[in-house]
């Protein structure tokens, strides 16, 4: 019968000491927490991807953000429960590793990372296109390098401006989602003076073929279209460790967590579908939002989306890099990566895990230009599903750790999941059944199927990776076992007796 891990301080919290540097330091003010935990709900998917959405689900697109956003919501009250009792750098993937084994901590982390990675390639292409629109004299490729390096030497400064970027980075997201709920709400209900709304109403959510257009099986295909928009949920409780009060950080982000997707996703998205017929070309030729706000008659709508896109890009590239360096730095503090990456400097900073990070983004990005369609394809649809992996191991880990922390300090509960252990089961098949049903999704070179396939293999490569080493390390064991055994065993030469 195996012991149950004990349940430890976050392996280098604010202000201990590091190999060969002062740890991660608690430079970031509550402000800016609380600003990371509202911003990281509001990825750039939720302004691009909500209209392919809104084409295959009609008016029920609101039917699939309520249902990932109440996975969301629960996924979250789970991490913030073991966070919130023990904060640290490496969040999901230490209390994996302490629940679940070292090849889980190592396995998910790894995956974890690389999502961040290959993220990062995304929106520097993506914020590139809009930078080159605006400037073309610089090439789309020279915008990404620009924005990276800039983001780079952001992070390598402190976490304290790493913080104060994503403060007004996630700062303009939060005002323009919400003066858009606003005005749009005012036209719907027909007070918004000087508004070309003729079309804006409350029967554009069933007059159209209906609130189901498709049918009920299109809610569960707008949910595999809105899923990976609600990534970065999370990274408040890896930003917690570096506070000046984690559990608090921690606590707060996690009880606000419904507001915030109930305001900013399905409020947003209730705007959109009823200030246009869900079937509207506009919203398919021009993006959601910005059709929506075309609809009002506000000028220069295009021009103040791409902004407010650009934003939301750039606060996902300086919070995917931060979030990669954390977990690098995490992995290297328990001995899954290169010890090198625990190192900081005098300011606090992980300076190889950041560079080591921002190194692999660099080279998604050459492979985004000059294999689009077949290397950076692949890292993609391979990194895909990872987002699901994730919030199935902050199930599975949660089921453990309750127990461990209710044995060894139940003071530290102060964070609970809701009807422990039934709704985190329900809440783990949940997340099964979507990514089986991702598997009957075969249409394009990024389907659900292909997603889930090689996001599997990469997985099961990681996994092969940590058991091998795992296997690896208990043979050392044993050998050094033997070997101090033998030692003690083998004392001073015992003279031979002779007879005379």
């Amino acid at each position: 019968m195996t012991s149950q891990p004990t349940l430890s301080k976050a392996e280098n919290g604010p202000g201990a000491p590091g190999e060969n540097g002062s740890g991660l330091q608690a430079g970031l003010k509550n402000r800016h927490l609380s600003m990371i935990a509202i911003g990281g709900v509001i990825g750039a998917g939720l302004f691009v991807g909500s209209s392919s959405g809104i084409a295959t689900a009609g008016p029920g697109i609101l039917l699939s953000y309520a249902l990932v956003g109440t996975l969301v919501v629960l996924v979250m009250r789970m991490l913030g429960e073991m966070s919130a009792a023990n904060p640290t750098s490496g969040s999901f993937s230490a209390h994996a590793d302490r629940a679940l084994g070292r090849w889980a901590g190592f396995s998910i982390g790894w995956l974890y990372w690389f999502f961040w990675v290959v993220v990062l390639a995304v929106e520097a292409t993506a914020g590139a296109k809009i930078l080159e629109g605006w400037i073309p004299a610089v090439p789309q490729w020279g915008w990404a390098l620009i924005v990276m390096v800039v983001l780079t030497a952001t992070n390598l400064v402190s976490v304290g401006s790493y913080g104060e970027f994503e403060f007004w980075f996630a700062g303009i997201k939060v005002v323009a989602i919400g003066a858009f709920i606003v005005v749009g709400a005012l036209a719907v209900f027909g007070v918004l003076p000087g508004a070309h709304s003729d079309k804006a109403g409350l029967g554009n959510l069933t007059d159209h073929g209906g609130f189901l257009p498709h049918g009920p099986g299109a809610i569960l295909t707008g949910v595999l279209l809105v899923v990976f928009s609600f990534m970065g949920s999370e990274i408040a409780t890896l930003a917690a460790g570096e506070s000046e009060n984690p559990q608090r950080a921690v606590t707060k982000s996690t009880n606000s967590i419904i507001w915030r997707i109930g305001v900013f996703y399905l409020g947003s998205i209730f705007i959109v579908v009823t200030l246009l017929p869900w079937n509207a070309p506009s919203i398919k030729d021009q993006g959601s939002y910005v059709a929506a706000l075309n609809s009002l008659g506000i000028a220069h709508a295009g021009q103040i989306m791409n902004f407010i896109v650009l934003t939301s890009v750039l606060s996902c590239l300086n919070s995917g890099l931060y979030t990669a360096s954390r977990m690098a730095f995490s992995l290297g503090e328990r001995g899954d990566a290169p010890k090198v990456f625990a190192r900081t400097t005098s300011r606090g900073v992980p300076l190889a895990a950041i560079v080591s990070s921002v190194v692999f983004g660099f080279v998604a990005v050459f492979f985004n230009y000059r294999f689009p369609d077949s290397v950076f394809l692949f890292l993609v649809n391979s990194s895909g599903a990872v987002a699901l992996f994730v919030w199935l191991v902050i199930c599975f880990s949660q089921l453990r750790m309750r127990r461990i922390i209710q044995a060894e300090a139940p003071e530290k509960l102060v964070v609970k999941m809701w009807l422990y252990p039934y709704l985190t089961w329900a809440t783990a098949a949940l997340i099964v059944f979507v990514l089986g049903y991702m598997l009957t999704d075969t249409e394009g070179e990024s389907s659900g199927r292909t997603t889930v396939l090689l996001s599997l293999l990469v997985a099961a490569v990681v996994v092969a990776i940590a058991f091998v080493r795992q296997w690896d390390a208990r043979r050392k064991g044993r050998t050094d076992s033997l070997a101090a055994a033998a030692g003690a065993g083998a004392g001073p030469e015992t003279p031979v007796e002779t007879k005379v």
